[in-house]
Formats: C-alpha cells, structure tokens, sequence
C-alpha cells in the first residue's frame, strides 16, 4: 500500500483532535475548579486525577464516533473489500445501518479507557511538574525541556492505563452486528480464551513510541497557548 498505507484512516481523527484536545483540557480546568475552594487552592494528586477523569467523560462525546470510524477504515485493507471510501462515507454508511447507535458503537469501551487514563496522564504531569521544578521557582517557570519531558512521560503512563481498554474497544467496534451480545465481557473472555492475557496489550511498542513525543508536544502547545492567551488577554 505504500506510505500511505500508514496513514489510513487519518482524517477522522484530524477532524477531531482540535476540538477533542480543547474539550480534553476544559473538561480538566473545570474538574479543578469544581473542588477548589478559592481560586489559588493546591489540589492534592487524587483530586487531581479526579478532574483528569472528568477530562475523559467530556472527550468520550467526540472521540467515540471518530475512533470506530477510524477502526474501521484501518481493517479494511485486510479484508480485501472495500466498503468505505473514506471517512464521511463510513459515518454516511453507519448511520443508515444501524442509526446513531451504530456511529456510537463502542462507546462505553471509550469511557472505560478514557476515564482512568486522563486521570493519570494529569496527575502525572502536574506531579512531574512538580517535581522537576527547582527549589524557590515557580512551576509557571519550567524551560521548555522540562515541559516536554513531564508532558513526554505523561502520555506514557496514559497509555499503560489506557492499552488493555483499547484493544477490548477496537475488536469490540470492528466486529459484525450480534457477535458480541454482552459487549466487552465477550470481547474480553475471547480474547483471553484464544491468545491469553498478554493480547490486551497487543501493539505496546508502537504505541509507546508515539506516546511520548506526541503528548510531549500537545502540553508545550498547551503552555505556550495559555502563555500567550495569558499575555493578550490577562483578565479573560
């Protein structure tokens, strides 16, 4: 398939990372500020998690259809048939199907590795931040190597929470209609049964090599957008 075989599927997400990032980081501020008494309040790292985890339900709205879709299109070349033209077709094609239901397919399963794994990629990053920060400086301070390693190791600890889920959330959202009736406990108990255990981290290493410089880069964009947001309008 060439190079761009690698890159099949892409345009799902594209479409949803901008918003879903946006979503991702609002959901966390207001998790913050829901258990924050005054403004300037230091949350303790399991209320930290907490408003991680509140981060994983609000993105679940965006990220449920855009990850089925995606799902779908990247198998598709195994099978040999052609069914999608793309990523508009293959929502075009759910929804007639199976209605909302079938573009939401697999949703539960996106709550259920969201949830937990941005409560970690949160709490780890604040406490990284935390921790590389020099004594007598201000978090606010952190060079940006600093950033891209707590941001980097953050993805990374996302991810080891969030792989099992995953693999239960794709299986379960390219299968035929009906092959699951009890949704994730068949998905997992046949998992288990044919490959064992260790399938639930199937795809570990590639994920792992994108985890860090990906979310490395999403928190310095992150920092960088807040400076800046900060310096034009600072009493936004």
């Amino acid at each position: 398939q060439g190079v761009r075989g690698l890159y099949r599927g892409m345009a799902a997400p594209i479409i949803g990372v901008t918003p879903m990032f946006a979503v991702c980081f609002f959901g966390f501020g207001l998790g913050k500020r829901l258990q924050q008494r005054k403004p300037d309040d230091i949350l303790t790292y399991p209320q930290l998690f907490a408003a991680g985890m509140l981060s994983g339900v609000f993105t679940t709205a965006i990220m449920a259809p855009g990850e089925r879709i995606k799902c779908l299109l990247q198998i598709q070349a195994a099978t040999g048939e052609t069914k999608y033209s793309g990523s508009l077709d293959c929502a075009k094609q759910l929804y007639r199907e199976a209605g909302i239901r079938g573009v939401y397919k697999g949703t539960v399963l996106t709550l259920m590795r969201d949830v937990p794994a941005s409560g970690m990629y949160f709490m780890t990053y604040e406490w990284l931040k935390n921790v590389l920060t020099p004594e007598g400086k201000s978090v606010s301070d952190l060079s940006v190597p600093r950033i891209l390693f707590a941001g980097g190791l953050a993805g990374i600890f996302n991810w080891a929470v969030a792989i099992p889920p995953d693999v239960l959330k794709s299986r379960f959202q390219t299968a035929p209609p009906g092959k699951y009736p009890n949704g994730f406990r068949d998905v997992l108990r046949e998992l288990i049964k044919e490959e064992g255990v260790a399938s639930l981290y199937k795809g570990f290493t590639a994920v792992m090599i994108r985890a860090f410089p990906a979310n490395a880069a999403c928190f310095l964009g992150f920092e960088v957008a807040m400076k800046f947001l900060n310096w034009i309008a600072p009493g936004l």
